[in-house]
């Protein structure tokens, strides 16, 4: 497949003014990544672009937006350099030392991801091991006049957080299309309660409505206790405390 098909595969979409963050500090290309998770049947998977001067830590953050997830477990990357052997882990630093991963906000994406080196894995939540495939398609000019990042492309509602991994997924899913369940209401409430959304629909996905954070604003609340504001897409689901 050309770079050509990959990128008109989907028509561009507008992001929502003055919600969905933009990166406004100069760049001249973006990198076209379609993010799968590992084991989802029929696949759920995005389509995304962002510039090239993104770190590890905004490419967490576009993930999480995407899929999406709310980020408050840990992650990690498994990643390697060009012509390297060895795997590196970028993630956030244990205190303890137990995790071994590099601080994932120290490097940059362009040092890593190539045409000819273009897999790596993220995984979110060590519990749940939610697995994602991360695939470079394409490094492109950016396009005159468009907001990145952007998702343009991609199929079927992200689970529920804490829902249970794969398993417990696929559990949840027959729960509430079984309208006899008697715990078909209290799931779907549940799954409300975390996603905004009700009923929950594992069909539906539009990228038209992804919601990017601003990478800086997530980082400076995760480490420097910073007030969660309206401007963060989880505001809304009361899953913080609002100073």
């Amino acid at each position: 497949r050309n770079k050509e098909s990959l990128v008109n595969e989907s028509k561009p979409i507008e992001t929502h003014a003055g919600k969905s963050f933009v990166w406004k500090r100069p760049f001249k290309t973006y990198y076209q990544f379609r993010i799968a998770l590992v084991g989802s049947k029929p696949e759920i998977w995005r389509r995304i672009q962002i510039p090239d001067v993104y770190t590890f830590w905004d490419l967490h953050v576009a993930i999480t937006d995407v899929m999406p997830w709310l980020d408050y477990h840990l992650h990690v990357f498994r990643v390697r350099k060009p012509e390297a052997a060895a795997e590196m882990l970028l993630g956030i630093p244990d205190e303890d030392g137990e995790l071994e991963h590099e601080a994932c906000w120290d490097f940059r994406i362009a040092d890593f991801f190539t045409i000819q080196n273009a897999i790596a894995a993220y995984e979110y939540d060590f519990g749940d091991s939610w697995e994602h495939k991360i695939e470079l398609e394409c490094i492109c000019p950016r396009e005159k006049g468009t907001g990145y990042p952007r998702c343009i492309a991609g199929e079927r509602a992200g689970p529920p957080e804490d829902v249970g991994g794969l398993w417990g997924y696929s559990e949840f899913l027959k729960t509430i299309r079984n309208p006899r369940n008697k715990e078909r209401v209290n799931m779907l409430r549940w799954a409300e309660g975390l996603t905004g959304k009700y009923p929950f629909d594992p069909e539906q996905f539009d990228p038209a409505q992804v919601r990017f954070d601003d990478p800086a604003k997530r980082w400076r609340v995760a480490f420097e206790d910073e007030e969660v504001t309206p401007a963060l897409r989880c505001y809304d689901l009361g899953l913080f405390e609002h100073k």
